[in-house]
C-alpha cells in the first residue's frame, strides 16, 4: 500500500513537473520536482525518525545516517 502511494506521488510530481516544465521551461520543471521530492523524503525521514524513538532505538541525525548507512 504504502508503495503504491509513493509511486503515484512521484507521478503526481513528474506529471505536475511536465506542465510546469511546458509553460516555464526545464529548468522551472526541474526546480519544482526537486522541491516536492525534497518535502516527501523529508517528511519520511522524520515518520522513520519518530518510529526509530518511539521503539526504544537513538535517533540519528543526517551526518550519522551518511556515515554508517545505506539509504
Amino acid at each position: 500500500m504504502k508503495t503504491i502511494r509513493n509511486r503515484m506521488i512521484l507521478l503526481l510530481a513528474l506529471s505536475i513537473g511536465t506542465i510546469v516544465g511546458i509553460f516555464r521551461g526545464s529548468e522551472a520543471k526541474q526546480k519544482w520536482v526537486f522541491r516536492i521530492k525534497s518535502r516527501f523524503d523529508e517528511k519520511r525521514q522524520i515518520a522513520e525518525q519518530k518510529k526509530l524513538i518511539r521503539g526504544g532505538g537513538v535517533a540519528l541525525d543526517e551526518v550519522e545516517l551518511a556515515a554508517f548507512h545505506n539509504n
